[in-house]
């Protein structure tokens, strides 16, 4: 499926589109008898006599080729009620046979702005389908055509495709299977990025050895693929100014390696690099819409598997930043992974904060369900700016406690920790603390635990189910609104 939005000034002549038009809470309709017929106008006014108003759109079919569509607006809308209203239009209407509309803008009544935007970006958003690999393709199309005064402008229009495109290629990459998108694929496809305007430098593994990133490298060596770190840069700014810096967990497919996760469910797995997916779709976002920001995108790549050359329970590595980890359970690869990639990134980039990004503890779908990600944080400032932005785009978060009496349950008796809690419980609270130890420069950092937030089975307010591009749209809002 797919949505075609074109823009006019006025209603083109011998229009045969269905007519979409806003109205009041109350479906008060006195004011398009401008935009339709008197017959259409007492029809429709008959017919809401007897509706259900709750349902914030009607349609009414005025013919056997055209339907008249009211969507209910109310004097205060949040952003994010005006893209599940455009969300909902896609429901009901994806499937009808006549899909071309029009869309009048000036039958808006409030002075809010960008509701036309927010609309079209709702309905963007649920749209999306991953059927690549479907012989058989879905070919429908929405064409909606929009006129009237009250349009997005073009700044707006641009920053709202940035922001679709962005999810949308997290999405792909999430969605795509273990076998096509492994490490080494992963790399190259990131390197196409350039055309964007991103720099991009690619670690392969003789380039992480020398750099002594042992805990990325040691969940990747039972594969036979390669093991990368990438690093994604976006300067906005003329000036030399710190950058915003975001780290994403690539885990292209997670076995569990020699600690095997139990088979049902493991084809889910293709999306433990989903942390990684969000931070390329977010960079993606910025270069598209030419963000005045400087930002560093920073992702390990890597495929976790039980080969003959896997990392032991009980091995013992030293990481990039010089302390010593031992290994007890393999399947609690994610947080060795970003532990490299968070002090490369703090090290090289010395940023202004750091951001993580993981799908990295079962322990943080207990705790919140697929409501909110899991937020650790040292720092408050930072968290209430992510807090705020996540209610703004309904990609909510939740901050959860770090302490340092939860050190303990982390501290090793044979190296400096161990990558597990065995005690018990804390189990999502341990594993951002462990993260923690790797920032060392008391950078402003905070973790966000998305298991929970980035694969759908059965679909969202904008999402049709499958991978949701959790994050991109919360970062992005975050940096629109305090760092641009």
């Amino acid at each position: 499926m797919s949505v075609n939005i074109y823009y006019k000034s006025t209603v083109p002549k011998n229009n045969l589109s269905n007519l979409i038009f806003f109205v009041d809470e109350k479906f008060n309709i006195s004011g398009l008898k401008k935009y339709i017929s008197g017959t259409q106008y007492s029809f429709i006014s008959d017919l809401l006599k007897n509706s259900d108003f709750k349902k914030k759109i009607l349609s009414f079919e005025i013919s056997s080729k055209k339907k008249i569509i009211l969507i209910s607006i109310k004097k205060k809308n949040s952003n994010s009620e005006i893209e599940n209203l455009g969300a909902k239009f896609y429901d009901l209407f994806s499937d009808q046979k006549k899909n071309n509309y029009n869309l009048n803008s000036d039958s808006l009544r409030t002075q809010q702005k960008n509701i036309v935007g927010f609309f079209l970006h709702g309905l963007k958003l649920k749209s999306y389908i991953f059927d690549k690999y479907k012989t058989k393709k879905i070919k429908k199309n929405i064409s909606i055509t929009v006129t009237g005064r009250n349009k997005p402008s073009g700044e707006d229009q641009l920053n709202f495709k940035a922001i679709e495109e962005g999810t949308f290629y997290a999405r792909d990459l999430v969605s795509e299977p273990g076998n096509i998108l492994h490490p080494d694929e992963y790399a190259k496809r990131l390197s196409s990025l350039r055309k964007l305007g991103l720099k991009i430098k690619i670690y392969d593994q003789k380039k992480l050895k020398k750099l002594g990133m042992n805990t990325l490298l040691g969940v990747g060596q039972g594969s036979i693929r390669g093991s990368y770190l990438v690093t994604i840069e976006w300067k906005g700014l003329r000036n030399n100014s710190k950058p915003l810096a975001f780290v994403g967990k690539g885990v292209c497919f997670d076995t569990g390696g020699i600690s095997l996760k139990p088979a049902k469910f493991m084809e889910d797995m293709t999306y433990d690099m989903a942390g990684s997916a969000v931070v390329v779709g977010l960079m993606k976002s910025l270069a598209l819409r030419k963000a005045k920001v400087n930002a560093v995108g920073v992702v390990g790549l890597v495929e976790n598997m039980p080969g003959g050359n896997a990392q032991r329970p009980g091995d013992i590595v030293k990481s990039y930043s010089g302390k010593t980890v031992e290994i007890l359970n393999t399947d609690a690869e994610g947080r060795l992974v970003l532990a490299d990639a968070i002090t490369y990134t703090e090290e090289k980039f010395k940023p202004k904060f750091i951001v993580d990004l993981a799908t990295l503890t079962g322990a943080i779908i207990v705790s919140l369900g697929s409501e909110y990600a899991g937020l650790f944080s040292n720092d408050d400032k930072l968290s209430n700016q992510l807090i705020s932005a996540g209610q703004d785009v309904e990609e909510k978060v939740w901050r959860m406690p770090l302490n340092k009496n939860f050190d303990k349950l982390i501290d090793s008796k044979n190296a400096d920790m161990q990558n597990i809690n065995y005690v018990g419980g804390a189990g999502s609270t341990t594993a951002a603390q462990f993260l923690q130890r790797f920032i060392l420069n008391k950078t402003p950092w905070a973790h966000l635990d998305i298991a929970g937030m980035a694969f759908s089975k059965y679909g969202g307010a904008l999402n049709s189910g499958g991978a949701t591009g959790y994050g991109v749209r919360l970062l992005n809002k975050l940096i629109e609104d305090n760092y641009e």
